[in-house]
């Protein structure tokens, strides 16, 4: 099971990219869906969370600037990027953490689902 992450692409400082993710339908329930990023030569860093209550949060180095959400099934995750910055610039990648049926829901043994990146490149 993997997710697509799409919208990236190069902008120019001060410019605005929106970020979207599809979870496929197999998974039984979401917790939590996320955004993380990777920048050459640096370790993945968490970028934004949104838990299935709708509870945000973000790294401080995007606070105000990036918004993290969901459509109503949950089934999407956007994440709106403004004022971008050079040090913006990243793979960007999706994450996803739920349970695959029942079972796994009642053991508690969630699992995380990622997809294949997207590059966000911000120039000065």
């Amino acid at each position: 099971v993997q997710l697509q992450a799409s919208g990236g692409g190069l902008v120019q400082a001060g410019g605005s990219l929106r970020l979207s993710c599809v979870a496929p339908g197999s998974i039984f329930s979401i917790t939590t869906m996320a955004w993380y990023r990777q920048a050459p030569g640096k370790q993945r860093e968490l970028v934004a969370t949104i838990t299935s209550g709708g509870h945000t949060n973000y790294t401080d180095s995007v606070k105000g600037r990036f918004t993290i959400s969901n459509d109503d099934p949950k089934i999407t995750v956007y994440l709106q990027m403004n004022k971008l910055k050079p040090e913006d610039t990243a793979e960007y990648y999706c994450n996803v953490r739920g349970y695959s049926d029942y079972e796994a829901l009642v053991s508690r043994n969630a699992m995380d689902y990622w997809g294949k990146g997207t590059q966000v490149t911000v120039s000065s």
